[in-house]
């Protein structure tokens, strides 16, 4: 699945496109859950393109050349819902006092996950994580503080939270993102005084940057349709 260079530096986008062959292998059951997490931590962790090639050997899709077949996935089936949902859970809160405290990148939220901060903030990042259930709450208590929950394209978010000179900002309500099928729900809760918690949409780097080029092939495409058309016009003149 690489250019043929294994010392090659691995791109964020190449990791990404492997995880995405461990989470269609777990879908159809080729892997199990367990591990799956330790080939995708592995993934994650590959700093060139020969760690990421033994990953993925013994499955379908692959091969030699990752981008051409999994740059066209649609974001809508690019990640595996069920797959993600059912796990153990690795965490089920976080506290920052005169700190921070961040959530990122592949982890299992719990169905409640409490966050708490005293003059301090942090990052409850759901793009990369795996769900305890598809049912899930977030409580935040702010003092004096901050908490930032973000959340990929797709998931159903209920914002209900309390603000005393402070506040509970969604910026998700209003998006023209469907819900996806077999996406979890996400309820956020809490009390926040002289704080907030803000909810935000954001699609990951690599999926930004996967889009950017889908752009540029839709672009390219029909500006060849287009000459295309040009010319046989003029022969047909």
């Amino acid at each position: 699945m690489t250019s043929g260079l294994p010392e090659m530096r691995a791109s964020d986008a190449e990791r990404e496109r492997f995880a995405e062959v461990l989470r269609d292998a777990v879908a159809e059951g080729r892997l199990d859950m367990e591990e799956f997490d330790q080939r995708l931590g592995a993934v994650y962790k590959a700093r060139t393109q020969g760690e990421l090639i033994p990953l993925v050997r013994d499955l379908p899709a692959a091969g030699t050349a990752p981008v051409a077949p999994l740059a066209t996935t649609s974001a809508d089936t690019r990640r595996s819902w069920p797959a993600r949902i059912g796990g153990t859970r690795t965490s089920k809160g976080a506290a920052a006092i005169w700190g921070g405290f961040g959530r990122r990148g592949t982890w299992t939220v719990g169905r409640t996950f409490t966050a708490v901060t005293l003059m301090g903030g942090g990052e409850i990042d759901l793009r990369e994580a795996n769900f305890e259930d598809r049912d899930v709450v977030i409580r935040c208590f702010v003092l004096m503080g901050g908490v930032s929950i973000v959340v990929p394209p797709g998931i159903e978010v209920d914002v209900r939270g309390f603000g005393f000179m402070g506040g509970f900002g969604d910026a998700t309500t209003g998006s023209d993102d469907p819900v996806a099928p077999g996406a979890p729900r996400v309820r956020v809760t809490g009390f926040a005084m002289m704080g907030g918690v803000g909810v935000e949409r954001r699609r990951t780097k690599a999926e930004r940057q996967r889009l950017k080029e889908e752009r540029k092939q839709q672009k390219l495409e029909k500006k060849t349709d287009r000459e295309i058309g040009e010319g046989e016009r003029k022969e047909l003149g």
